[in-house]
């Protein structure tokens, strides 16, 4: 399924304040010392490991931002799955403009595009399961929308966007209020009737009092294969199920054999290796 691309009004104020970052006081001193101004180039975006693209948007506009006279022509959009050598987009122009944008363009599209192949990595290890994918909060500051974006390009699907989201019982919550009775009592009495409520339990004791209470969601965290089956049959239905913990392409099979409705893995988005994709200049 085609992801919509983020609104231009998302992602323009993040693209120029890398670029304004970039460009210093001074602007781009190397290029426009060697460079001369009449001069033209095309250039290729080249993918140097498969994976699977995302961020073309960003990488776009911060060529277009620099030089809006670039001609920029997408051969493989987002979602795109990527073998070695696949030419991703070609951009063609003054060839200052190209060399001002390139490092903050592949910044963005490399970043992004390792989000979306990290996630692939997990969606295919559960091909053929029920259970899905999905992100956490711990992204990098200033880049959230950006990198769940990615994930959903990636085939995953996205957790809370923030706090005022839905209401995410953790053991600091539990132990501040005195128990998971009054935590749940409480967020149930605080917060509007279409607001999702779920708690983090660590046992199958602290569950089976979560759903005395009454939950939307069961956070099921660093629990056993054997655990997670048993705690999926404890709730029977009549809670949304959520594996997190550790869970790598390598572990997510099992995990999902246990029947959870979801698997959340935060390392999709704070530790994903960028992706490796050059910009090559064509003679």
């Amino acid at each position: 399924m085609s992801v919509p691309p983020l609104p231009t009004i998302i992602i323009e104020p993040l693209v120029r304040a890398a670029l304004a970052e970039d460009l210093g006081r001074a602007g781009d001193i190397t290029t426009d010392s060697i460079v001369p101004a009449e001069a033209r180039a095309e250039t290729v975006l080249v993918a140097r490991e498969p994976g699977v693209v995302a961020g073309l948007d960003l990488a776009a506009l911060a060529f277009r931002l620099v030089d809006p006279s670039l001609a920029i022509r997408v051969e493989r959009p987002d979602g795109s799955r990527l073998s070695r050598g696949d030419e991703i987009a070609t951009i063609a122009g003054p060839a200052r403009g190209i060399l001002t944008a390139e490092r903050v363009a592949l910044n963005f599209l490399t970043h992004l595009s390792g989000v979306a192949s990290a996630t692939a990595s997990v969606v295919d290890a559960l091909r053929g399961q029920r259970t899905r994918v999905t992100c956490t909060r711990k992204t990098l500051p200033g880049l959230r929308a950006l990198q769940k974006y990615a994930v959903r390009v990636g085939g995953g699907s996205n957790h809370r966007f923030g706090l005022d989201d839905a209401v995410l019982i953790k053991d600091n919550h539990i132990a501040v209020a005195g128990g998971i009775r009054p935590a749940l009592e409480r967020a149930r009495a605080a917060v509007g009737h279409l607001v999702k409520i779920e708690i983090e339990v660590d046992t199958l004791a602290q569950l089976d009092e979560a759903l005395s209470v009454g939950v939307d969601a069961v956070l099921l965290d660093n629990m056993s294969a054997n655990e997670l089956r048993r705690a999926v049959a404890m709730v029977g239905g009549r809670a949304i199920t959520e594996a997190s913990g550790r869970i790598t392409p390598a572990t997510a099979p099992t995990v999902a054999s246990s029947g959870v409705d979801l698997i959340s893995i935060g390392w999709l988005t704070h530790s994903a290796a960028a992706l490796d994709i050059g910009l090559d200049y064509r003679d």
